[in-house]
């Protein structure tokens, strides 16, 4: 970089970016772009809110590299703050830190004014109970000089004698803590036993003296591109204790996953730097879970874990390089079985992890996940499943046979991409309605109930503000747009004059639409550019050309049922879906959300373990479809540009809701006649 260039700097988890002059510090930065970045005592290093933690390497999707010299050193005040209070090594507080090159900093989700809310909940669902981890109170013989033989050996077969466990072993945290229990508890001990490491054999894990009237637990952890959800369960009962969920800190690496493959492949040791965070989190996970639950971690015995291959790869320190290229070759695609130290988790000191398979090179545990949450083997419709995100999984079939495949849609559906993008937090707009006659708008926020039009919204959102529009609020207002004839086929935005509504503002050489102004000038000012649009439509058109895909494959134009799955997909609207071409054309009642299915099948195999059993054989008939070599996605992928498409002319979705026949553009790319102007 020149020194007479100011440097850049690039906010993650927000993708925002800008030049400051070198020497302004990160702090000062982040204010002038906007970034969510706290602050109570003013710069003074004091209050340590302000914490960030730089990245360092090639970031080839930014398109620059991050020199170790990108920040000014520690000085006295972090060194000063370390020493009392303590900073993690990879941390700088950012009242302190001065960018004097271009740098990738990383807000941690603590150091956030705005904290993510990560919208994935414990979607309600009969579960047969079946856990793997179990309590057993057995009474133990007393140790006899005439019959010499180890207080183990004797517990074992009092198992074996009183609960029928043939195969049952100890270890030795078992030998460790069995002497005490056995005496305290006068010869009677409680045990927790785990019974899916191998076909009939058993494992003791734990004992407690007497009998033992506490719980154990257990989590189910949906590892995303983008967040990571976790379900803490009572594994007597099967109830949801907690939920809890935060972002994937290894964002600040790269929003896709061929970003963060990328990321490996150019810098030495990325692949286990980007372990090292997400292990970091899901411990971060954990521990939020536990205390909401009131319970301590050392009593979750099990986890069950679900993730996309890259994802899975990492979180198994397998570096993801082989996955960004062809053939797509996975380490593993079976399940497995690990102890919770293997992968540096804090639990209990012998917990189980149980790892869901992978269907193919990128159709991994959350899909199987998904599959065995909606079970579309097992239905007699048609039905389409699509887990939204940034890496779009979808499964099509009935129980003649099931189809999957994976699509890039990229960040843009999570609000990054997007000019007044954000992710789902307090203040972001999430629902918009455009009045079809007027063309004026009214919408919804995070954390306020009223609409913007409704007596009180200024004063219930005064707190938060008006921040920006998250993936569910540019889904709707651009959805909202085409049916209110703002917005033409193509894609292009009109001008006020065309239109109709002085919204519809001049952009440079394009239109935008004037989506909210502050009253007092001071707010944040949202429009939807021409821009958003077009990164909209790139998302939606892989979305929609890989299931168009998979209907080719089965010799279909018609899907009886779409189920909109994943964070994301459960506050998604099935008509505005639609309107945009997210997804085929189907009677928009038959189009459902199953909120966080990942999450949901992720639970049921935690607390059924025949359940386990049932996703390794459904893998194994589950038949993928790789989009990356079909010659067909092209020709889908262009097609679905147009809103809704270009060929197809929805005709379900015709009959509920208008879509005017309008064009703004020199050329009609949007597949429908232009209207005729009067002369």
């Amino acid at each position: 970089m020149s020194d007479t260039k100011d440097p850049t700097a690039i906010f993650m988890p927000s993708g925002k970016r800008g030049q400051v002059p070198a020497g302004t510090s990160v702090l000062d930065a982040a204010r002038q772009l906007g970034v969510d970045l706290d602050s109570v005592c003013g710069g003074r290093g004091i209050c340590s809110k302000c914490q960030v933690t730089p990245s360092y390497g090639s970031f080839s999707k930014h398109g620059l590299t991050v020199e170790p010299d990108a920040l000014s050193e520690w000085n006295a005040v972090e060194a000063r703050y370390a020493e009392k209070r303590g900073l993690l090594k990879s941390r700088r507080l950012g009242c302190q830190a001065k960018i004097l090159r271009d740098v990738v900093i990383d807000v941690p989700e603590e150091s956030q004014v705005h904290r993510q809310v990560v919208r994935k909940r414990a979607e309600a669902r009969q579960i047969v109970l079946d856990p793997a981890t179990r309590l057993y109170y057995v009474e133990v013989d007393q140790p006899d000089m005439h019959e010499p033989s180890g207080d183990l050996d004797r517990l074992e077969r009092a198992l074996a004698e009183q609960w029928g466990l043939l195969h049952v072993k100890g270890d030795l945290r078992t030998v460790q803590m069995l002497q005490p229990a056995l005496r305290r508890g006068n010869w009677a001990v409680t045990c927790a036993v785990y019974h899916g490491d191998s076909l009939g054999e058993a494992r003791i894990m734990h004992v407690w003296p007497g009998f033992y009237e506490g719980g154990i637990y257990g989590i189910a952890i949906d590892l995303g591109s983008t967040t990571i959800a976790g379900h803490l369960c009572d594994l007597a009962t099967g109830e949801v204790l907690a939920s809890s969920g935060l972002m994937n800190p290894q964002i600040r690496f790269g929003e896709d996953l061929m970003s963060r493959v990328s990321y490996s492949m150019m810098n030495p040791g990325g692949a286990a730097e980007m372990t090292r965070v997400v292990r970091e989190a899901i411990n971060m996970l954990i521990s939020q879970a536990a205390a909401e639950a009131r319970i301590a971690p050392e009593l979750i015995f099990e986890a069950v874990i679900v993730a996309n291959p890259v994802m899975h790869h990492l979180l198994l320190g397998i570096d993801p390089v082989e996955l960004g290229q062809a053939p797509f070759a996975l380490a593993t695609a079976a399940s497995m079985v690990l102890w919770a130290t293997e992968i540096d988790l804090k639990m209990h000191s012998d917990a189980r992890i149980y790892i869901l398979p992978c269907i193919a090179g990128h159709v991994g545990a959350d899909a199987a996940a998904v599959a065995l949450s909606e079970a579309p083997n097992q239905s007699d419709d048609l039905v389409l499943v699509v887990d939204v995100g940034t890496n779009a999984e979808i499964l099509l079939g009935d129980r003649n046979g099931v189809l999957a495949c994976s699509s890039p849609t990229g960040p843009a559906f999570e609000g990054a991409q997007i000019s007044a993008g954000q992710r789902a937090a307090p203040g972001a707009i999430e629902h918009v309605e455009i009045d079809p006659d007027t063309r004026e708008p009214r919408f919804k926020v995070i954390g306020c109930d009223l609409w913007s039009d409704e007596p009180g919204f200024a004063a219930a959102t005064r707190q938060t503000g008006i921040t920006g529009i998250c993936g569910s609020g540019i889904i709707e207002v651009i959805a909202e747009m085409r049916m209110a004839g703002l917005l033409d086929p193509s894609g292009l935005i009109g001008g006020a004059e065309a239109t109709g509504s002085a919204r519809c503002v001049a952009d440079g050489r394009t239109h935008a639409y004037l989506l909210h102004e502050p009253a007092d000038g001071r707010g944040r000012r949202v429009m939807v550019t021409q821009g958003d649009v077009r990164a909209i439509q790139l998302a939606k058109s892989a979305l929609y050309a890989g299931a168009r895909l998979l209907m080719d494959q089965l010799g279909v134009d018609t899907v009886d049922r779409v189920v909109l799955a994943g964070a994301f997909g459960a506050h998604i609207s099935p008509k505005h879906a639609m309107v945009l071409g997210m997804i085929p054309d189907c009677d928009i009642a038959k189009v459902t959300s199953a909120g966080n299915a990942a999450g949901t099948g992720a639970r049921i195999a935690l607390l059924n373990s025949a359940a386990r059993r049932e996703v390794e054989t459904l893998v194994t008939r589950i038949h993928k479809v790789e989009t990356a070599i079909e010659p067909r996605f092209q020709e889908h992928f262009v097609a679905a540009n147009a809103i809704p498409h270009a060929t197809d002319p929805f005709p379900l979705l015709r009959q509920a809701v208008p879509l005017p026949d309008v064009s703004f553009g020199a050329s009609n790319r949007g597949g429908e006649p232009r209207r005729r102007r009067r002369g």
